[in-house]
């Protein structure tokens, strides 16, 4: 993802739920939007999205609330080949 994230690794973005943040990722990073979202507007089923370390299906999913001082990971998942089981 960093090559969409124009190099970087961490981005600040105000938002106050997990949607509003990815809704402002996307338009931060059009190049990001397609692969980050579907053209419904949400999240594609192979990422994973932490808050504080905690995966938000846990959570409220896309309403989940955040804070100024949240950390949010966004995971894609990794999948193996001939049969075996892809781990994150």
């Amino acid at each position: 993802m960093r090559y969409y994230l124009e190099g970087q690794s961490e981005v600040e973005l105000p938002a106050s739920s997990v949607a509003e943040l990815l809704s402002a990722l996307a338009a931060r990073y059009p190049s990001l939007s397609f692969h980050l979202l579907d053209s419904d507007g949400n999240l594609r089923r192979h990422f994973n999205v932490f808050v504080n370390g905690v995966h938000i299906r846990e959570l409220n999913g896309l309403t989940t609330p955040l804070h100024p001082q949240d950390k949010v990971i966004l995971m894609a998942s990794a999948s193996g080949g001939k049969g075996e089981a892809g781990y994150v």
